[in-house]
């Protein structure tokens, strides 16, 4: 059965069992190395563009994520071709990156003014150099406060395929837009052109509002926005696909 996946899905499938299992035998020192850290962070490398779309925080978290993508992958792989899906499908990854990271860039800003307005210096943190809180006891909590909230945006990784998968999902829902889909606690299948912008409005808000529950909900909404262009964009020319 697996034999049958074609070979794009099937090589990412495995790839992404092996790395969970090495690097969960290794240590999370290895996991922070890989996972991706907000660029302006001091914990952050370049490769974690791509790698961090390997990497994953639970036995549920890569099974979720695999499923998903052994349920819609083979069909769009086949439709597309290898080239398009696997340029679909890494694109979407850093749709994802970017989107989630910008937001986390308008977020560092606001928090890093605030910081300074009461007289912290935000860039000496930033480079790992020993700072002071400044000023009366009111202004030192509202620092500690306005820190914390720094320090989970610069310390704090994302990791998973996620957002890649988002992208082969929003692909498939506008290649194939009345194919129906079932999901938990909904009784019957729902064509995914209704539920794919229901998914992508709520993971909006989730992201926006902050209360995502430590998931990068606006990786996903980047993911399947680069999805949906590209589907869009190769569509109108189906008779090209190879």
């Amino acid at each position: 059965m697996f034999n049958n996946i074609p070979p794009i899905t099937r090589n990412i499938i495995i790839i992404n069992v092996i790395v969970f299992i090495v690097t969960s035998l290794m240590g999370n020192q290895v996991i922070d190395y890989l996972a991706g850290f907000y660029p302006f962070s001091p914990f952050f490398h370049s490769w974690q563009v791509i790698t961090h779309m390997f990497m994953h925080g639970s036995i549920m978290h890569i099974l979720f994520n695999m499923m998903t993508l052994f349920s819609f992958g083979p069909i769009l792989e086949q439709t597309l071709g290898e080239k398009k899906y696997l340029i679909l499908y890494f694109l979407s990854g850093l749709g994802a990156f970017f989107l989630f990271n910008l937001w986390n860039f308008v977020e560092a800003q606001q928090l890093s003014s605030e910081l300074q307005q009461l007289g912290f210096n935000v860039d000496a943190y930033l480079s790992g150099a020993s700072v002071q809180f400044a000023g009366n006891a009111d202004a030192v909590l509202k620092q500690k406060e306005l820190l914390d909230s720094l320090k989970v945006i610069v310390a704090t990784p994302m990791v998973g395929a996620s957002g890649a998968i988002f992208g082969v999902v929003a692909a498939f829902a506008t290649l194939y837009p009345d194919s129906k889909i079932g999901i938990m606690f909904i009784p019957v299948p729902i064509k995914v052109k209704y539920l794919l912008p229901i998914v992508i409005v709520v993971s909006v808000y989730l992201g926006i509002s902050g209360n995502g529950g430590g998931i990068a909900h606006l990786a996903h909404v980047g993911g399947a926005l680069v999805g949906w262009l590209l589907a869009r964009i190769w569509k109108k020319h189906l008779y090209r696909f190879n």
